[in-house]
């Protein structure tokens, strides 16, 4: 007699993966689009550059200066801002930061002198200051650090889309509404661009919950599941500090603003400067040089999520970081060569970009690996204030170097200089404590 066929095997879910699942899914798209509204914000003024210099008879000095201040505002006020999210609540706090930074850059419209650039420049990097560390530190308060990389890659994607959809949407917005209703091209940028901020900062009361404990979209058994994954993370970090002190006057926080300071350097030349470059190799219409501007961005969004996914399957940081900026410093420097030729410049720039920014996320999953608590929200914050003193630098260095040898290439060799020394601090930290 036929035995019967067994019923097929059912597989069992993982639960801790399908709640990573869950959590990723509900936290990680709304953080992205606010990653790229605020970055949108920053880098918009990039392309307002190719109308406003010529209306404002701005100089390019003038202008690396303007767009360097906002980072000296940031800086001031980034270690007191992280210390307020992590005391009221990071709905209430990124809320506040992304309206009052929509507000001012929307103010940017009316500007007509140097001075009103200055001070929106500077109030804009403060209202913006605690943004990025702030979600980084809300990110480690809900996944462990094995799952960093990977996480903070997907958040950091909004960075490299700003520009992907920025570049295009700012050409157009640049092109199609020039001296419609009495206004530049460019006033239309800073207002219509500036919507999206102000809107998801009203969201932000609705769409995120101040810690696990207080989200409604997790069971009871869920929040168990994970603060049980949390403390099991907290125990493989045994040596971790904890207290503003730990995180303030730690040399590791210290050697990763260095890094970071070194990132920004390549970063913010690319980000801010991209469309000069283009328009430099020959491109004149302000849609095709958005189109372009969005090549390497794709490239580096691309670089983000391989890197980031690599790191943390082999539990491995520094040399993620270290290879990416040898290939980036290297194709940095070579573009000096080639700035009349627009394809070279931008494939040079998208390998740059993809490997630079690529490492990016791989940094960041670092400082909660040694940090914890208020010492975590200190850490990246102040890391993330003494790299970015290299928004200040690389964009006033910039221009200088244009206005006095007419080319970028001293300060972009500068700059991939800096790429190689900053991989000696990157070796230095201890492989044990960052490898998890």
């Amino acid at each position: 007699m036929p035995i019967a066929n067994a019923a097929p095997a059912t597989t069992v879910a993982d639960p801790v993966h399908t709640l990573y699942q869950k959590i990723t899914w509900k936290l990680i798209p709304f953080l992205c689009f606010c990653y790229l509204a605020a970055y949108l914000d920053r880098i918009n003024i990039g392309f307002a550059k190719l109308q406003m210099l010529d209306q404002l008879h701005f100089s390019e000095t003038a202008f690396g200066l303007g767009a360097g201040l906002f980072f000296v505002g940031y800086i001031l006020f980034e270690v007191p801002s992280n210390l307020i999210l992590e005391r009221v609540g990071a709905k209430i706090w990124i809320a506040r930061i992304m309206i009052t930074w929509g507000l001012l850059s929307a103010c940017t419209m009316l500007v007509t002198s140097t001075t009103q650039f200055y001070i929106l420049r500077f109030l804009l990097g403060a209202a913006e200051a605690g943004f990025l560390p702030g979600v980084l530190y809300y990110l480690t308060t809900w996944f462990p650090t094995h799952r960093r990389g990977r996480i903070i890659a997907l958040f950091m994607i909004g960075l490299p889309l700003s520009s992907v959809i920025g570049g295009p949407l700012s050409g157009w917005i640049m092109g199609h509404f020039d001296n419609m209703g009495g206004l530049r091209g460019w006033q239309w940028l800073f207002l219509i661009e500036a919507v999206p901020s102000v809107l998801l900062g009203i969201w932000t009361f609705w769409a995120l919950p101040n810690s696990y404990q207080q989200a409604k979209w997790l069971s009871p058994e869920e929040k168990t599941l994970l603060e049980s994954e949390l403390r099991k993370d907290d125990a493989d970090g045994a040596d971790s500090k904890h207290s503003f002190r730990d995180g303030f006057f730690n040399l590791k926080v210290w050697m990763l603003g260095g890094i970071d300071f070194s990132i920004l350097l390549s970063a913010y030349a690319m980000g801010f400067w991209m469309p000069t470059f283009i328009r430099n190799a020959g491109i004149t219409d302000t849609f095709h040089i958005g189109i372009l501007t969005a090549l390497p961005s794709v490239a580096a969004l691309l670089g983000m999520l391989l890197i980031g996914a690599s790191s943390d399957k082999h539990r491995e940081r520094r040399w993620h970081i270290i290879v990416p900026f040898f290939i980036g410093a290297a194709a940095m420097a070579t573009s000096t060569f080639f700035t009349h030729n627009v394809v070279a410049t931008v494939a040079l720039f998208a390998i740059a970009s993809a490997a630079i920014i690529g490492a990016v996320p791989v940094f960041f999953s670092l400082p909660a690996t040694f940090l914890k608590g208020t010492a975590a929200a200190t850490g990246f914050a102040l890391a993330c204030s003494l790299a970015n003193i290299a928004g200040l630098v690389s964009n006033s260095l910039m221009g200088v170097a244009i206005d006095v040898t007419g080319s970028s290439a001293g300060a972009l060799w500068f700059f991939a200089g800096c790429l190689i020394l900053s991989s000696f601090l990157v070796i230095a930290l201890p492989a044990k404590l960052v490898n998890r």
